[in-house]
This record gives C-alpha cells, structure tokens and sequence, in this order.
C-alpha cells in the first residue's frame, strides 16, 4: 500500500484520456441475465454478444480456447451496472462529457479494431476493452471519459483517516510470509467483522505487537494507486478488509476501520502523484461506489454476485474480493 508519493502537480488528463486507456437475488423471469434500472438484459442477449466477441475478436477466441468466456459474460453485466450508476453519479456531481472531444475521437476510433496484445497481458484489461467493443462505442467511450473526469473532480478533496492491520504483509527482508493465502484471506475476513462489531479492538491488537496504525491520513493525491482501492470509496464506521496488492502480493490483505471520509474541502498536502489514464479510469470506477444504491439491479447467479471491494462481480459469495461492514452503532457519515 502506498499512501506517500513524491511530489508531483496533479494534471488534469482527462481530456483525450479514454484514447490511452490500455445486491439482489437473482432475477425471477426466465431467461434474465440482469435487469438493471428496470432495463431487462436476457441470457440469449449476453450469448450473443459473446459469440460477435468469438467472431470478431482474436482475443475472444483466445479466451474460449481456455474456457474463460464466463469472464467475458461477467463483464458485460458489469458495465451495464456501472454505465446505470455512472449516469446518476455524474449528473450529481456536476460532471458531464464534452460530445465534440468523443465525436472528434471516434473519427478515429479506438474501438473499431482488435484489442491490443499489450492490453491482453493484463486478463482483466484485456476483458474489460474486449466488452468496451461489444458496446455502442459513444456509449463506451463517454462512459470512460466521465469515469475520468469523474476522478480528475475528487481527487484534489478526497481523504480518508482510518485505523489498520496488516495480515500476511511482506516483511522487512522480503521474505515470504509464513501465512499462507487461504489462511490469510480468512483472518482478514474475520478480523473486519470483528472491527465491525468492536472498532476500538484495533487498538488492543497493536498494542499486542500486531502491525497496523491508527489515525492513519491518506490524501487520495498521494497514491492514485490506493485511491481506487475500497479504502476510498466507503463512508466513514465502515470495517473493510482486501488485498493492497493482490497480483504481487497474494497473502498480504488489510483489514482496517475507516474513521472518516473527506470530500468536501481541499486536501493539503505536499506528497502529490501525476494519476496515469488507467488509473483515473480506475479511481473513477471506485468513485461510483458510494452511489451503487440508487441503481436497482438484480443479476441472475450464473453470471455471480455483485463485489463492492472490486467493484465487480465475483464468481459467487465465497469468492468475494473482501470485506465491507458498517460499524455496530456508529451513524455513516454523508459521503
């Protein structure tokens, strides 16, 4: 986790941007993959997105070679939750696209061809630009440039102050944690619902040698990277628990009370950090968290379960990517 960065402007990129960027039940009616907003997406509809992917994309293909096409199905729900919640959260916060910059953009359009094999490395870059161009394209490139502009607006007066624990972290002399994966995951988990019910055993376990801090103050300007993690995007008496890094740190996970949440006046702060396109489409994606409950969706099982810790959507409940829990007594403070 990074929460200091080395002082840098912060540089509104968001113009042009998209151009760089490498819950309920299940429905009842027969043959609904998801009905979001009261628009009905059918299980044939989905089905035949993913063959135009199959047809259409190498990268699809390569995907259906190794019986990965669920992760292609997944997304395509995904982004139909978000494009509901990005259009309530954007008219809230004021925010809106410049047309003529997408008009100008889709002269050219970087979604007509395949997806890059630079993206493709990255499974979930890779899924996620593979669906952008299964969508209307306007749709999918508005979308990511109020995603963006979405985070180029918060960051500047986001903040979070919260207490933590580490389970798994590397060490000192980065050698590998005796705990492994599994173990991990499951203290986390229990640890953040712990939290939720006591918030103050935080405090006993650092004072017993556990590692953490509290009054930890983390300005979203100072690690972009952390800003589009849960830590930002849940009110304040929240318990939550995920992995700062899970790709190259699989065992380290956090589990930590979020004190408060700051959006409303300027983050002084002199460890600022210049945001990469993929990273604003990120924080952008995180921001629409704390409006996920003005959007009415159900999403049949076989496409998983909404993860608000990923923003995404998990296989099932046992596979969900953390924690998040409001804390026994404590009042959420306005987001």
């Amino acid at each position: 986790m990074r929460i200091m960065g080395r002082p840098r402007a912060l540089v509104a990129v968001v113009a042009g941007a998209f151009l760089l960027a490498g819950c309920g039940s299940g429905p009842s009616q027969v043959n609904t993959a998801a009905i979001v907003d009261g628009q009905r997406t059918t299980i044939d509809q989905v089905q035949n997105l993913l063959d135009r992917a199959v047809q259409e994309q190498p990268y699809a293909r390569q995907l259906a070679a190794k019986h990965k096409l669920d992760l292609v199905g997944r997304e395509i729900v995904r982004q139909q939750v978000l494009h509901a919640v990005l259009a309530k959260a954007a008219k809230k916060e004021g925010v809106a696209a410049d047309q003529g910059a997408i008009t100008e953009a889709l002269q050219h359009d970087p979604l007509a061809g395949p997806v890059p094999a630079s993206v493709s490395q990255d499974e979930t870059a890779g899924v996620t630009q593979l669906v952008w161009r299964l969508r209307d394209h306007r749709e999918a490139v508005t979308d990511q440039y109020l995603e963006q502009a979405l985070a180029v607006k918060t960051l500047p007066t986001l903040s979070v102050n919260f207490d933590y624990t580490s389970i798994g972290a590397p060490t000192s002399e980065s050698q590998a944690p005796t705990v492994d994966a599994k173990t991990a995951r499951s203290e986390a988990f229990a640890k953040a619902e712990e939290y939720a019910k006591n918030p103050n055993a935080i405090r006993a376990e650092l004072q017993a040698g556990a590692q953490g801090n509290v009054g930890q103050q983390a300005p979203a300007l100072s690690s972009p990277e952390d800003a589009a993690t849960v830590l930002f995007g849940v009110p304040a008496n929240t318990a939550i628990a995920f992995q700062p890094n899970p790709s190259s740190a699989p065992t380290w996970w956090v589990a930590a009370v979020v004190r408060q949440r700051t959006t409303d006046k300027q983050v002084a702060t002199d460890q600022v950090q210049q945001p990469t396109s993929g990273q604003l489409s990120a924080i952008g994606v995180r921001m629409l968290q704390p409006y996920l409950g003005e959007v009415q969706y159900k999403i049949n099982p076989r496409y998983g379960v909404w993860d608000s810790v990923g923003m995404n959507l998990a296989p099932s409940s046992a596979e969900l990517a953390g924690v998040v829990a409001p804390v026994h007594g404590g009042a959420p403070a306005q987001q």
